[in-house]
């Protein structure tokens, strides 16, 4: 069984259409098992009920932004393990160097072609 087939991801973004675009990139790669929520706070509430390998976070989300949900998910000890990739349509290098020091995986600019999200994914996981 391939990877791409029980890998579990978590797209959290609070627009319909960016989440949209990165769900068609998921399941352009052959990725089945993906859920998603529409902020950091019901990220969280699902992560503790039901656990992902992998989530693939906004940064710009209002009440908890990408970088408090990761935050939040490496101070947690169910959820310190998850990978993590914030995704931004601007390159801001205090946005990323905080997300590194915060334990963030990896990072994907918006817009993104779906060979670039696979690397992205692959670069935290391994080979697809």
């Amino acid at each position: 069984m391939a990877l791409r087939d029980s890998l579990q991801i978590l797209v959290v973004d609070d627009m319909a259409t960016s989440r949209s675009l990165i769900i068609m990139a998921l399941e352009e790669i052959g990725i089945k098992k993906i859920d998603f929520s529409v902020d950091g706070k019901s990220a969280l509430q699902s992560l503790s009920a039901r656990p992902a390998h992998l989530v693939i976070s906004d940064y710009n989300m209002p009440e908890m932004d990408g970088l408090h949900l990761l935050h939040a998910l490496r101070n947690g000890p169910a959820t310190k393990g998850i990978g993590f990739i914030l995704v931004s349509g601007r390159v801001d290098q205090k946005i990323i160097s905080t997300g590194k020091q915060l334990g963030m995986n990896n990072f994907i600019q918006k817009p993104f072609t779906t060979p670039q999200m696979k690397d992205c994914i692959q670069a935290v996981v391994g080979p697809l």
